[in-house]
């Protein structure tokens, strides 16, 4: 509850809290009064539920039940033994100290043991002794991952970064000022630095120190990440300042070895790929340059979207090759925009995890969704505009008057609004027919008569405009063409749902589980058939597609159905779905031929269910088929 307090940072009902938890509204009530106690104020209730203040941010949530935390300092304190101990520990030694069974040891041995899949490090036993076998970057690199699985929600937060890292032993105190030492030495060596990435290489910086200071370097013949990329003046010189940074920060001085691994590191991370030497720009291998211009084809060919080709395919290669060596370092920068981007631009996410998907099988490496946020940022600055998209909105200014004061006020509003809206008709009457306007929007200074047909078009603006005017006048035009998306959906929204596909309470645990039972219900309709299905739960598997906190929109990555169509589930108390409780799933089966209805049900069913109180009025009220599409023309038309 607290993570989805601190996240919206807004005020959110105990309606939504209670559904999107799974609990009655009393249990969150008594949630909050707990948070309370332990910091006064971090939580504030009013008319309109629960709103997180700035202290909740910083709220350690195991201090709420100090035996809560037991279990999570348990473990920690189990892996500092294992990585630290060259003879191995001991089960039942260690369970007299730490005061519980061996069955409690025993199981958080095998907690560990699944948590050392990829790291390099390999679990061995001897009777009752268990160790580590591995070098010393493997050791650190578990840390690494040690540090971020606690991190809630994927947090980007280097507060919440630090707070991991203390868990786990590491002197963090320092973690602020490493990071802005880091940011600032780099820069002023003339890199372009990519600051979301700091606090990943902040933490190796501090789990080197803590390795060093317990008497476990790097020896200088240590695995450098980034090959050839970087020059060795570069790698030695970013490796005397970070020597400097952990002397002053941590107080320990760092072997050759460790500098240059972490100088490695940080210009892999830190610095944005190919700003190394400005005068000698980068290109990737040619056979990942290759993979990626496949992969973009593809999209280009299965969405019918125009792409600026040639820069975007070096500049993607280039990311993808930095990426490929971060992943052999287990080093993964977080992008904050990950959910944001989803929900406000599905359609380009949708494009990025059809490229992730056919790198993944070409490169053999899992792309995380903030990965595929990176490269939907990519995509979606070489999109070229599509001008029919982006049409002027048309407006007629009503304003009776001196002459010059009427033509100063229209290039005032043009020049302000950048291009969204053109003044295509003026009225100089104090009188004005104002049911004969045919324009989108009507911005007049006089007033409107009280009732008048299309009233939510006009907007009342003074002879001299300020810029809470413009403002006023721009979210006007945005409201328009919101409405009319959604008006498209709504004439549209007959023909796409499948009466015998309409589930409410699916009695479904997992994502995979719904996707199989509406998937079934449109294949014995004859729209898809199994090898669709596998295709969503492949999509599923590479990306989650709950594009909102409430709604899930899973499908096939190819467009091989019948006719595109909808199936839905319902569930009033909500679905786990990958971490968020979603309470309308709308599988969505898309035909090549209807290929222009990919974008409309993605960006305009997303932007209804936006708003979790949207979900939650049409999983309460919609009983089956015939009311669930009442309620979604009713809230089109509330939009």
């Amino acid at each position: 509850m607290l993570g989805i307090l601190v996240r919206r940072s807004d005020w959110v009902t105990a309606g939504y809290l209670a559904d999107h938890l799974g609990v009655t509204p009393r249990s969150v009530r008594s949630y909050v009064t707990a948070i309370n106690q332990l910091t006064p104020d971090a939580i504030e209730s009013g008319p309109l539920g629960y709103r997180a203040t700035p202290r909740a941010a910083a709220i350690e949530i195991d201090g709420l039940d100090p035996a809560r935390g037991t279990p999570r300092e348990r473990l920690h304190t189990l892996i500092r033994r294992l990585l630290d101990s060259d003879e191995g520990v001991d089960v039942f030694e260690t369970a007299l100290e730490m005061q519980v069974s061996t069955g409690t040891v025993e199981g958080d041995l095998r907690r560990i043991r699944g948590m050392l899949r990829g790291t390099g490090l390999a679990y061995r036993r001897e009777a009752a002794v268990v160790s580590l076998d591995g070098s010393e970057l493997a050791r650190r690199r578990f840390v690494g991952r040690v540090v971020n699985a606690e991190l809630d929600d994927g947090a980007l937060d280097p507060s919440a970064v630090r707070r991991a890292a203390e868990r786990v032993g590491l002197d963090a105190d320092a973690f602020a000022a490493t990071g802005r030492d880091l940011v600032a030495a780099l820069s002023e060596q003339g890199y372009r630095v990519n600051e979301l990435a700091a606090a990943d290489v902040v933490l190796r910086i501090a789990i080197a120190a803590d390795r060093v200071a317990h008497g476990y370097s790097l020896g200088s013949s240590a695995a450098e990440p980034g090959g050839e990329s970087e020059t060795e003046h570069e790698r030695a010189r970013v490796a005397d300042l970070i020597g400097g940074i952990a002397l002053e920060r941590f107080g320990v001085t760092l072997g050759e070895g460790d500098t240059r691994h972490l100088a490695s590191l940080a210009l892999l991370s830190v610095v944005d790929p190919g700003s190394a030497d400005p005068r000698a720009p980068r290109r990737a291998d040619p056979a990942i340059e290759a993979a990626v211009a496949r992969a973009v084809d593809g999209v280009v060919s299965a969405h019918g979207v125009a792409l600026a080709r040639g820069e975007l395919v070096a500049r993607l290669a280039l990311h993808v090759q930095n990426f490929l060596q971060r992943a052999e370092e287990q080093l993964f920068s977080r992008n904050p925009m990950t959910r944001s981007l989803k929900a406000a631009s599905p359609l380009v996410f949708e494009m990025a995890v059809a490229v992730a998907s056919d790198l993944s099988r070409e490169l053999g490496v899992e792309f995380p969704d903030d990965e595929i946020t990176d490269i939907a940022m990519h995509l979606g600055t070489a999109i070229e505009s599509d001008g029919d998209a982006r049409a002027r909105l048309t407006a007629t200014l009503v304003c009776p008057g001196m002459d010059e004061m009427r033509r100063q006020l229209r290039e005032r509003l043009e020049n302000a609004l950048g291009g969204e809206v053109s003044v295509t008709e003026v009225s100089t009457s104090y009188e004005p027919e104002w049911e004969r306007f045919a324009t989108d929007l009507v911005l007049t200074t006089i007033d409107p008569p009280a009732h008048v047909p299309g009233s939510d078009r006009i907007v009342r603006i003074p002879p001299f405009l300020s810029e809470r005017d413009v403002a006023r006048v721009a979210d006007a035009a945005t409201r328009v063409r919101r409405q009319r998306r959604l008006a498209r959906l709504r004439a549209e929204i007959q023909k796409w749902f499948v009466p015998g596909a309409f589930m409410r309470d699916v009695p479904a645990s997992a994502p995979a589980e719904v996707i199989r039972a509406l998937g079934g219900a449109l294949r014995a309709e004859g729209i898809i058939d199994d090898a669709y299905i596998d295709s969503a739960l492949e999509r599923e598997r590479v990306s989650s597609t709950a594009f909102t906190e409430s709604l899930a929109v899973p499908h096939a990555m190819t467009m091989s159905a019948e006719r595109t169509a909808i199936a839905v589930a319902i569930s009033e108390h909500g679905i786990d779905w990958h971490g968020d409780r979603v309470r309308v799933v709308a599988f969505v089966a898309f035909s090549e031929s209807d290929r222009s209805a990919f974008q409309t049900v993605f960006e305009q069913l997303i932007d209804v269910f936006a708003d979790p109180e949207n979900a939650r009025r049409v999983a309460r009220r919609a009983t089956d088929l015939p009311t669930f599409l009442t309620e979604l023309a009713a809230l089109i038309d509330e939009g």
